[in-house]
């Protein structure tokens, strides 16, 4: 079991335990955006950098969530250089999602007073990829992925399609830090059937504006009335 110093007290750990691992698990504060417990770590928010030396290289920044504990390291997770990395990294998150909850939180607790990136639009979503990891490794469909690149990179479903693969389960809802997908989005991503089907979506009789293949039934009462209605009416 290798030792190593965080914050100056010295902690041992089990082997194979990343740096945010030990963190938690010993009560000290890193603050993660794209890190969930029941998902491989990921490295994508750069939040939970921490300052790490060990002798005789010097002291650089890492991903803590992706580093592993090594044996006498010295790890400090309020240097000022980290300090500095996620204020930056704050400011960046903020430049399209600046209205979520948790990013002013955070921009308050490292003093960031001025946001000097802007998006013309703003967009919760920060590309964490907890939805689809979530999708992927839980759920076990993988029917969403980050696609494109640069500034157009966004979350949808391959070629931006209804995917036949989609269950229409709400874990990439619930997972989402931002509140980025919405529930009601999730009929983008569903479709009983795939793409190349051949038969035509059907639309609902009663209303003409839901559309069976990707939802369910949204309005049952209006649906039952119309069906007995209609069997009176054969009577």
């Amino acid at each position: 079991m290798p030792k190593l110093t965080i914050n100056g007290r010295e902690i041992q750990v089990p082997e194979e335990r990343t740096v945010l691992e030990a963190c938690r698990e010993h009560g000290i504060h890193v603050p993660t955006l794209c890190y969930h417990p029941a998902l491989e770590p990921y490295g994508a928010c750069r939040l939970c950098m921490v300052e790490v030396s060990s002798p005789p290289r010097p002291s650089r920044l890492v991903a803590s969530c992706v580093h592993p504990c090594e044996k006498g390291a010295v790890v400090e997770t309020a240097s000022d250089a980290v300090k500095q990395s996620r204020r930056t990294t704050i400011e960046l998150l903020l430049a399209g999602a600046h209205t979520d909850p948790t990013l002013l939180a955070l921009a308050e607790e490292y003093g960031v007073k001025e946001i000097r990136f802007t998006l013309p639009e703003e967009d919760l979503c920060v590309l964490c990829g907890l939805c689809v990891r979530a999708c992927r490794e839980i759920v076990g469909v993988s029917a969403i992925s980050l696609i494109n690149r640069g500034m157009a990179r966004k979350v949808s479903t391959p070629f931006q399609i209804a995917s036949s693969t989609c269950i229409a389960c709400g874990t990439c809802v619930l997972i989402c830090p931002t509140d980025a997908i919405k529930l009601k989005d999730i009929t983008h991503f569903h479709s009983v059937h795939g793409a190349d089907s051949e038969y035509e979506r059907v639309y609902c009789q009663v209303c003409g504006d839901v559309d069976l293949s990707p939802v369910a039934i949204q309005d049952v009462e209006t649906l039952i009335e119309a069906t007995m209605d209609q069997e009176v009416d054969h009577e």
